[in-house]
């Protein structure tokens, strides 16, 4: 009778485990990171008889729970990359919005500014017509400004997001360190697995996965170590090892992060910290926002430099120009817009001091030449190791190196260098320098947030200059029909010598076929005998070829030909001008200060250099004269919202496989209300059945007590 009980009550607890484990998965069904439990049974162990064995029932050896660590492992992945690129995405987008924006952009304000241009191209001595310039230039710089501040808003939200995100992880891991040990404790006591205690630690790994991403290892006995990023680890066992928001100490504007490894806190290299949203912050901060501020910043430095250089070859309406003519006008304000210097941090505020300045502006070849720079939107760290310098550029790693700053200099601004020309020059105030130092130089960072146009020239419109310093005028005894037009002055801007004294008289030798300084073999009183260097342009094109211009007569003088133009120069300023109609042999004409200094009137109706202001608008001036400031500009916003299309596609197929990888372990590992049911019919069938054993053996066990009574 023992063992048809024994067997009956084993069904009976069998079928009762099974109906609550059962009941436990349906209660659970929407339980976030639940994994569907089962009963596992086995036989009891058999009693033998002379007969044979004979069962004895049934019995639960463990409750399991339906995890495949694989499929686990792919929706982890799957998700933290998600998330990361929803991350990415939702910053990305806010930044392609802002700068391609007809209306808040800058585009539509440059081309405003350069309307402005063209109204004192045409009325070069109106005051309202130069206020008008004014007005636009500082339109235009209001919007640098607004475009850059809504960047830096970004930096500080990216600096917010990245310590809340901090916040939550370091949660998260003292989360998992308590289970940790709970599933330790628990799994001892009865050497079963805590399932449900499991279930929530693998539901707060993937919580965590999403913030950054996640590798587990297993320490036994239920414990589990975590590592973030590339292996970086933040839970061991019950320990954690607590991650801070901190201040670069590279750069004080941006928020890092630091680990407490229980001797201090150690910032933690950006490019360890990968997945999860965390990463996705990181990622974008330095690809694509450290990217846009720079660019602006490009943008804006390069329109400055180059129109400042061009800016500087004029006169204003009160006649000052600058170091043409042999004299510098006091005042004279040679730069339109005004920026600072590149920054740069030192490692070591206390040691040396580096200071950047930008390279000034190049002109390239040919009559029709412009200014251009070589900035990039590139950021660079230079190192002192005891005994050379080297400056790595630090978006491509890219470096240079060299015993001295000066050298440095000449390989940084080397155009002829596969690695390009920086379009900056460094410098030190000469304090000796240590092992190690270091400084982040940011050469573009700051300035659309700082471009101005000088207050000077926006309190005084008179002083734009609008004309070119020097003009020509032919003589009115000549026999020909010659013209002569002044195109260009141009400045070597690091010079600091004196111009050519003027006036210059030019004549056309007794041949006709050259060009003399003074008349044509004949006694001239020339203030400056040269020898000038002339570079003549031929008029169908080709070749420009340099001759000498000197008094009384050249060994190498420039021949003469209508529709030709030159270039005089003494070492410092440049003078364009073009010979049109047609010149007889001693016909002359005078290059002339266009002021009042030569006694003819001020060239308040001149705007030489306006025009030459304007054509800026559509010249290459940037990127080492490969492109234009709308060009650069466009390609910015181009480049922007290519990278935030190309990571909305990944995101959205990067979904497509989370869905994917989820469906195949809830598959797997989830409830199904259906199945449960059937379950628990089955089990309730499993529970009658055993109760029924149990009662035809109470029937025998009464029949027989019975037949022993009688």
């Amino acid at each position: 009778m023992a063992g048809i009980f024994g067997i009956g009550v084993s069904g009976v607890q069998a079928a009762q485990m099974g109906m609550l484990v059962t009941q436990h998965n349906i209660t659970n069904s929407n339980t976030p990171g639940y994994n569907r439990q089962s009963i596992i049974q086995a036989t009891s162990l058999p009693v033998g008889f002379s007969s044979g064995f004979i069962g004895n029932g049934t019995q639960v050896s463990t409750v399991s729970r339906q995890y495949n660590s694989f499929l686990t492992d792919q929706v982890r992945q799957s998700s933290t990359e998600y998330s990361s690129l929803e991350a990415y995405f939702n910053q990305v987008q806010v930044v392609d919005d802002l700068l391609a924006d007809a209306n808040a952009g800058v585009s539509p304000a440059l081309q405003d500014f350069f309307k402005g241009l063209q109204q004192v191209s045409a009325a070069p001595s109106s005051l309202p017509a130069r206020q008008s310039m004014v007005s636009a230039a500082q339109a235009l710089v209001s919007r640098f400004q607004g475009a850059n501040q809504r960047i830096s808003d970004l930096f500080g939200q990216v600096n917010q997001q990245i310590t809340d995100s901090v916040a939550l992880i370091n949660t998260y891991g003292k989360q998992i360190a308590a289970l940790n040990q709970q599933i330790t404790i628990a799994q001892s006591a009865v050497n079963q697995p805590a399932n449900d205690l499991l279930d929530q630690r693998d539901n707060l790994i993937s919580e965590l996965n999403k913030l950054v991403k996640v590798e587990t290892i297993s320490l036994g006995q239920g414990g589990l170590e975590v590592m973030i990023g590339k292996g970086q680890v933040l839970v061991m066992g019950t320990h954690t090892n607590e991650l801070s928001a901190v201040r670069s100490s590279a750069d004080p504007t941006r928020t890092t992060i630091a680990i407490d490894l229980g001797n201090g806190k150690q910032e933690l290299p950006e490019n360890i910290i990968e997945g999860g949203q965390l990463g996705g912050l990181l990622a974008f901060r330095s690809e694509t926002l450290d990217t846009a501020v720079n660019s602006l910043g490009k943008v804006a430095a390069s329109l400055a430099l180059t129109f400042n250089a061009q800016h500087a070859t004029g006169m204003d309406l009160l006649g000052n120009s600058v170091g043409v003519g042999g004299a510098n006008d006091s005042g004279f304000i040679a730069n339109f817009f005004t920026i600072p210097n590149p920054k740069v941090i030192p490692s070591n505020p206390a040691g040396p001091q580096v200071s950047a300045t930008f390279t000034p502006p190049k002109m390239t070849s040919g009559t029709d030449g412009n200014y251009f720079t070589d900035i990039t939107n590139n950021d660079y760290r230079l190192e002192y190791n005891g005994a050379n310098f080297t400056l790595t550029r630090l978006q491509d790693g890219v470096n240079w190196s060299d015993t001295t700053l000066a050298g440095l200099n000449t390989q940084i601004n080397d155009r002829t260098d596969p690695r390009g020309a920086q379009g900056i020059t460094l410098a030190d105030n000469g304090a000796a320098y240590s092992d190690g130092d270091s400084f982040l130089i940011e050469p573009t960072r700051e300035m659309a947030k700082n471009i101005k146009v000088d207050e000077r020239i926006a309190n005084d419109v008179r002083l734009i200059a609008a004309a070119l310093p020097v003009r020509a005028s032919v003589s009115l005894t000549n026999q020909g029909t010659m013209k002569v037009s002044v195109n260009r002055v141009t400045q070597d801007l690091t010079a600091t010598a004196p111009g050519p004294a003027y006036p210059v008289k030019i004549g056309i030798s007794a041949d006709g076929a050259s060009l003399t300084l003074g008349d044509a073999g004949g006694p001239y009183g020339v203030t400056n005998p040269g020898p000038f260097q002339v570079t003549a342009y031929p008029s169908g094109g080709g070749a420009p070829t340099t001759y000498t211009l000197e008094y009384p007569a050249s060994a190498t003088p420039p021949p003469t030909a209508s529709g030709m133009t030159y270039e005089i120069w003494d070492g410092n300023s440049r003078v364009q001008f073009s010979i049109s109609g047609t010149a007889r042999p001693g016909d002359t004409f005078s290059l002339d200060m266009n002021d009042s200094s030569t006694g003819g009137k001020i060239g308040v109706s001149d705007s030489g250099n306006m025009l030459l202001l304007g054509k800026l608008q559509t010249q290459n001036t940037s990127d080492g004269a490969a492109t234009s400031y709308q060009g650069g500009y466009a390609q910015m916003v181009s480049d922007i919202g290519n990278k935030a299309r190309e990571i909305e596609v990944t995101k959205d197929a990067q979904k497509a496989l989370v869905d994917q990888a989820d469906a195949a372990r809830s598959a797997e590992s989830g409830v199904n209300l259906d199945e449960e049911a059937a379950n628990l019919l089955k089990f309730q069938q499993l529970y009658q059945a055993s109760a029924r054993s149990i009662s035809v053996g109470q029937k025998l066990f009464d029949e027989l007590l019975s037949i022993a009574r009688n």
